[in-house]
């Protein structure tokens, strides 16, 4: 795994991936490279054993990848879900590296190398090379014999994945439906019942609710949640008087200006590197001193470089890393010596990873503005800096007094604008601008709130610059809803339901006259009020609405398909005057059929699968 993820990192990651590790329908390439010694199992697949730590780094890529859809914000996770995700993957990767050995499918040391050869970050002058390879595999940690073994695992995997999807059968019948699908298109006239009047006279009583409770039990199950208070405190709150700079404040902001100035100036560093790719150690050593000794005596760096040097890339350019900065050789030893060396002096040579280095640092002249022309800059900085000092100084005060009296009513005596508010069943699925905070949501539902915690919190510092603090009144456990917490929306059901029987069936006559009569004779003794919505796809209608339009069958010339979609407070009508389908362009078309066939590859991998665990012992 670890060796999997420094290659993906370099500059030829991308290279290898779109060359070596095409993703597989089912079967994610993070964990592919495991690698290590399995002292404990997770699970075994046909004698095969698959470690907790694959599971554990597989499991940390999904959770990484997951969190992108969720902006970051862990409490969203089904870590049980994603857990059961990645085993699954291992288990049918296990499964399908199997079936490839059984089928003889492998990639030879021939086919390896003549594949690599044509990657151009491995060549000089057109041609392969074993040592800007060897440099890079040093870089990342890798070894051949490594890289060999575990791209050929994945050929392997891609060249049976591709087998199994070629069987995909895609008519062009199903092309040709699915394609009616994406491009029809219906003209609709829609009308509005609003149900205000109906809902008047409409009773609901106790049993009524009750009935509609015990049939629909499962649909009240409810998330954990709380009932919670918070406030809100803004600088603007806080920072009230103006901030005052005075000319010693200007005097230590520029000195500091000047500090950092001189301490970010960009370095021109040059290095010469002698490999052991044809040598050995105590014969690089000797080199590499050789070459110190003749810069010493008066042989230019640049000169140097372009004869001994064997970095490929900085050697022609006089030595030069162009745009090093710490960390850009992945080397703790070179970074060490950069930043040791005075300007236009020589390093020792010295080891790393690659070789031994001789290196040459000069720091670039930095340009320092005048105190005038920086003036006006630092005046705003330090008025920014005061007022960040003030503030947090504020807020730490309050913090201080809101724990210790465990009451939040101590921001809003000595913060008079700052307000109370009051959440009440609270899930970790808030949209609330406040309490959809990861930080916050870590306080609200935390073990200690669980167990009864319902302590003022310390302030919570949120990105904006603003400062919240929570205190929990309640705590809801994961559940059903009682009777008595589910009536109000049970009740607000029924009434909605029977107003919305009451107003279809007053229309009801009009609705059967379309299915006999032409469009413009039913409107002649129709009191519904149709207005014409225009013309629309699947995709571009609300979902309630579209799911009655797009199932009402097409209708006859001059004649409308009516049907009605409930809505909370309205029954709306909808009429389909006309359906029609948009032109296809060669490029959707394909797009359409690309679409379905991944469809297809995907349904024949997964049967595969399917059938691959029927037959295997998995425990």
């Amino acid at each position: 795994m670890e060796s999997f993820r420094k290659l993906i990192k370099g500059p030829l990651g991308k290279a290898l991936l779109v060359l070596f590790l095409a993703p597989l329908v089912l079967v994610g390439i993070e964990g592919y490279f495991g690698g290590s010694k399995k002292t404990d199992v997770a699970k075994t697949v046909n004698g095969q054993d698959i470690s907790n730590k694959e599971l554990d780094d597989l499991v940390k890529a999904y959770q990484q990848q997951y969190l992108q859809y969720v902006q970051g914000d862990e409490s969203l996770l089904n870590m049980t879900a994603i857990r059961n995700s990645a085993e699954n993957t291992l288990i049918a990767r296990a499964l399908l590296l199997q079936q490839t050995q059984k089928l003889g499918i492998s990639l030879s040391d021939d086919q390896f190398v003549k594949m690599l050869s044509q990657i151009p970050d491995f060549q000089v002058n057109g041609q392969f090379s074993n040592e800007v390879f060897g440099n890079y595999l040093r870089a990342k940690g890798l070894t051949k014999e490594t890289l060999i073994a575990n791209i050929r695992q994945d050929h392997a995997l891609k060249m049976l994945s591709n087998t199994i999807a070629n069987y995909a059968v895609v008519s062009k019948n199903d092309i040709e439906k699915l394609t009616n699908l994406e491009t029809e298109q219906r003209e609709l006239y829609l009308a509005s019942i609003k149900l205000d009047e109906y809902k008047k006279n409409i009773n609901v009583t106790a049993a009524d609710i009750a009935a509609y409770y015990n049939k629909y039990k499962e649909n009240f199950k409810r998330s954990a949640s709380v009932d919670v208070d918070y406030v809100v405190v803004t600088p603007d709150m806080v920072n009230t008087k103006p901030v005052e700079v005075t000319a010693e404040d200007l005097q230590h902001a520029y000195t500091a200006y000047k500090d950092a100035q001189l301490k970010n100036a960009t370095k021109q560093v040059r290095h010469i590197l002698i490999t052991q790719e044809k040598r050995s150690e105590a014969e690089a050593l000797k080199l590499a001193n050789d070459v110190e000794a003749k810069l010493k005596a008066g042989m230019s760096f640049t000169e140097a470089a372009k004869t001994y040097s064997e970095d490929p890339t900085s050697k022609t350019k006089g030595g030069l890393l162009e745009g090093y900065q710490a960390g850009t050789l992945g080397s703790q030893e070179f970074d060490t010596a950069v930043s040791n060396l005075k300007d236009d002096t020589l390093s020792a040579p010295i080891k790393t990873n690659f070789g031994y280095h001789i290196i040459e640092v000069k720091t670039n002249e930095p340009k320092i503005a005048s105190f005038e022309t920086m003036k006006a800059q630092l005046t705003t900085n330090v008025q920014k800096q005061k007022a960040t000092n003030f503030y947090t100084d504020s807020i730490n005060n309050l913090n201080e007094t809101v724990i210790s009296g465990d009451t939040l009513e101590a921001v809003t005596q000595q913060v008079k604008t700052a307000q109370i508010k009051h959440a009440p069943a609270t899930t970790i699925w808030t949209k609330d601008p406040y309490l959809s905070n990861v930080n916050v949501k870590a306080k609200l539902f935390n073990d200690e709130v669980k167990n009864g915690d319902k302590n003022a919190s310390s302030s919570i510092q949120l990105a904006n610059g603003e400062t919240i603090w929570v205190k929990v009144r309640a705590y809801n456990p994961q559940g059903v809803e009682t009777l008595e917490q589910a009536t109000p929306a049970i009740k607000q059901k029924l009434i909605n339901t029977k107003a919305a029987a009451l107003a279809k069936a007053k229309v009801a006559q009009t609705l059967k006259d379309f299915e006999t009569l032409p469009a413009a004779q039913a409107l002649t003794h129709s009191a519904i009020k149709f207005e014409k919505a225009g013309t629309f796809t699947r995709q571009n209608l609300k979902r309630d609405v579209a799911n009655v339009a797009f199932t009402l069958n097409p209708p006859k010339a001059g004649m409308w398909s009516v049907g009605t979609s409930d809505l909370s407070d309205e029954v709306v009508v909808v009429a389909v005057a006309n359906v029609s389908h948009a032109l296809v362009t060669p490029a959707q078309a394909q797009q359409i059929t690309q679409l379905y066939q991944q469809t297809r590859n995907e349904q024949e991998m997964s049967d595969y699968i399917d059938y691959l665990k029927s037959t295997a012992k998995i425990k």
